[in-house]
């Protein structure tokens, strides 16, 4: 299957390695992808073990699974990505079945090696 972080690669050429911990993602827009692509195949635990542990707030891994299963993800589009941000639109269906879009500038934080997911805003 190909990638659903719209790479044009197939996802066992590019997220899925992040996700089974084979490799680790070199950049902040790399880590957005793969969690991006977490979601859509709802690994819940690479969401949760990605957030940057001040900003798990009580999240569970399951809490990221559910929320991961809930929605249909259709795709990803990056507005612009620097060092430590990524600005994105991630296209989704609501339960009306109409596409919507959460538009979104993360901030992420390389610590110890590995980038993590710290918080963004939305538009």
């Amino acid at each position: 299957m190909n990638c659903p972080c719209g790479n044009n690669l197939l996802y066992k050429n590019c997220c899925q390695p992040y996700h089974l911990k084979i490799r680790i993602a070199p950049t902040a827009e790399a880590l957005m992808r793969s969690r991006y692509s977490a979601f859509v195949v709802a690994d819940g635990d690479y969401l949760y073990e990605t957030t940057h542990t001040s900003k798990r707030k009580g999240n569970s891994k399951n809490a990221y699974l559910k929320s991961a299963k809930n929605i249909k993800w259709i795709k990803l589009e990056i507005v612009s990505a620097g060092f430590d941000t990524v600005e994105f639109k991630a296209f989704y269906l609501n339960k009306q079945f109409e596409t919507e879009v959460l538009h979104e500038k993360s901030n992420f934080k390389f610590e110890g090696g590995k980038w993590y997911y710290v918080d963004g805003v939305f538009y």
